[in-house]
């Protein structure tokens, strides 16, 4: 068994070196890469040395570094920092990120306490000379990766360094698992590599274990925890003051191929509803223009360009960047997108802490356990296509004790996980060092003692 174990783990590590050697020649050709990104809004032009590593601006004291690619780990990291920021209170943060949108949503919500203790920097690409740049640069006494963000380089690099890492609300899907099941020794090394392994479930653990996390365990979804989505008070009246007493029905974080549906369900409620107003968020807010066009016959207003829904407004497109808060507070029923098309579904959760009744297509991949568990409770309800919307949203839409029952059951499931911030701080704060005593002068100060 051992010498089978150690064949793996040889074979295990050619592809690593493959790979490594693959970024490497690579690299010269990564700067047109990130170019034609930034032009296409997709990278943020003046900050494009940090995707090489660089920019790095160490803070003294204890440094714990956490990364999520998108909105949704970012998002989930918030109420932990705010549990590892009070258990620590010399801690600072280092956060990084992939995507622009998630960067632009964690200043937005970031507590303004928090603010001068976390730092954001986008992820450098996993070429070896940009991870040993922003990993000599940074120097963190801890790192922590939220859900599925496994880079060779970088996971090795910081392994070498001796730096303590986590994988925290992990997730790994059937399909992920077989694939890394086919390079064992690739698995071990990676997966092994992490000192920390929590799970979102059971299933996750189990195959987290069997890829090489033998310590992982299932403690839940942190995405549970996190905070009510804001809504600025001054926008929230303007918006509310222009909707009135009108039924709203919400399409939240769509993908192409939910809009048309949604007009379909749209246009069927309206024989029942006349003064439906149906406000459409895309996931992706640039597609707003495009949107008008595909949706031209509704004369859709933009949100992007000022306007407010008027009383003959029918179909609202809210092409705006983080106002889901905003949104779900005035809707009486929300459609989570990515779940009428095969994307996997969005956090339907967001949609339940703010007391709006949430619906679900038949794609809920992304939020298995979440999803199946607000479908049992009666927290939300299952519709397959455009008539199946339309029916179940007029339903919760005109039946106010349906809905009250809807909502007070995703509140009980929201609620359930309150104390998980909590539990994974204690949890990661073993891997950082430990706090100086009171008084003990400069390391003190710093909440550390020199070695």
């Amino acid at each position: 068994m051992t010498g089978g174990v150690q064949e793996a783990d040889r074979r295990g590590a050619l592809p690593l070196l493959a790979w490594r050697a693959a970024t490497t020649l690579a690299a010269p050709l990564l700067p047109l890469w990130l170019a034609r990104r930034a032009r296409r809004g997709k990278e943020d032009p003046a900050r494009l040395r940090e995707r090489c590593g660089e920019g790095a601006e160490r803070p003294p004291g204890p440094l714990l570094w956490l990364h999520g690619a998108s909105v949704g780990e970012s998002q989930s990291a918030l109420p932990l920092i705010e549990a590892l920021a009070e258990a620590r209170p010399a801690l600072r943060f280092l956060v990084t990120t992939g995507t622009l949108t998630a960067a632009r949503l964690l200043t937005d919500r970031l507590p303004g306490a928090l603010a001068g203790r976390v730092q954001h920097r986008f992820a450098p690409l996993d070429v070896p000379a940009h991870v040993a740049r922003f990993l000599d640069g940074w120097r963190p006494d801890a790192a922590v990766f939220i859900e599925s963000e496994i880079w060779p380089n970088l996971l090795l690099a910081a392994r070498a360094r001796g730096i303590p890492m986590a994988l925290i609300n992990a997730r790994i899907s059937d399909r992920s698992a077989r694939g890394w099941g086919r390079l064992p020794g690739v698995a071990r090394r990676l997966f092994g590599a992490f000192d920390l392994a929590i799970a979102q479930t059971e299933a996750d653990a189990e195959r987290l274990r069997a890829l090489g996390a033998r310590t992982a365990r299932a403690w839940g979804n942190l995405k549970f925890a996190a905070r009510p989505l804001p809504a600025p008070e001054p926008a929230l009246e303007r918006l509310r003051a222009a909707i009135g007493a009108r039924p709203v029905l919400l399409a939240a974080s769509t993908h192409p191929g939910e809009e048309a549906q949604v007009a379909e369900a749209h246009a069927r409620l309206r024989q029942d509803l006349p003064d439906l107003l149906t406000i459409i968020a895309p996931r992706h807010p640039e597609r707003g223009p495009a949107l008008a066009r595909e949706l031209e016959g509704f004369d859709p207003a933009l949100r992007s360009a000022g306007a407010l829904p008027g009383p003959e407004t029918a179909i609202y497109l809210a092409d705006t960047l983080g106002e889901l808060g905003l949104l779900y507070r005035v809707a009486g029923a929300a459609l989570i997108g990515g779940s009428l098309v095969p994307h996997g579904g969005q956090n339907p959760l967001e949609a339940a802490r703010l007391g709006c009744p949430v619906l679900l297509g038949p794609h809920t991949g992304n939020f298995t356990a979440i999803a199946d568990r607000m479908l049992e409770a009666g927290a939300a309800l299952r519709v397959a296509d455009a008539a199946a919307l339309a029916e179940a949203a007029g339903g919760v839409l005109t039946d106010a004790d349906r809905a009250r029952s809807m909502t007070t059951a995703a509140a009980r499931i929201a609620a359930d996980a309150g104390a998980l911030p909590e539990r994974m701080a204690a949890a990661i704060g073993t891997l950082l060092p430990a706090p100086a005593p009171e008084g003990d002068g400069d390391a003190a100060a710093h909440g550390y003692k020199d070695a």
